[in-house]
């Protein structure tokens, strides 16, 4: 009988089969850093929620809302800020991120970059109407499930499947 691999071993398995391909890449600009926005709501008269997905500006794939680090400004804020700008949703930001993962970032001149995005959560509580990127890009509110299956990234996959609000 074949012994089954520890799940835990699986996204890591799956990372660096991801960055394997780049790796004369990944020490000539290093990884980069990024912070993102998992955004929730709560089904009403359930106990479901549904997570909001957007597309991305460049190729259309989904994603959630995610941005650079800002200076002079905590994370978790920079994460509302993208939120807020990407999506037009804001609401109560967790402090600390509840997981993170790797991509990998075509950055303007061409490179790659490997990006270890921290991931904060937000129970929205308003969506706006207008905000900064509105007709960039697509929203959509989806169960864990199919918000799973439309991100690329396997590490996020994971995070949204296994999340719980906390």
């Amino acid at each position: 009988m074949k012994k089954k691999k520890p799940e835990s071993q699986a996204p890591v398995r799956s990372v660096l089969q991801t960055l394997a391909p780049h790796a004369h890449m990944l020490f000539s600009r290093g990884f980069q850093m990024q912070l993102a926005a998992l955004c929730f709501r709560r089904v009403p008269g359930t106990d479901e929620i549904e997570i909001l997905l957007i597309t991305s500006r460049d190729t259309g794939r989904w994603v959630i809302p995610k941005g650079w680090p800002m200076e002079g400004r905590k994370p978790h804020k920079a994460a509302a800020l993208e939120a807020l700008q990407e999506a037009g949703v804001s609401g109560k930001v967790r402090k600390t991120p509840v997981g993170n993962y790797i991509y990998l970032k075509t950055m303007e001149d061409g490179d790659v970059a490997p990006c270890m995005v921290d991931v904060y959560q937000i129970e929205v509580l308003e969506q706006r109407q207008d905000f900064k990127e509105k007709g960039q890009r697509k929203l959509a509110w989806l169960s864990r499930d199919e918000a799973a299956r439309r991100v690329r990234e396997v590490q996020l996959k994971s995070l949204i499947v296994e999340f719980v609000p906390r």
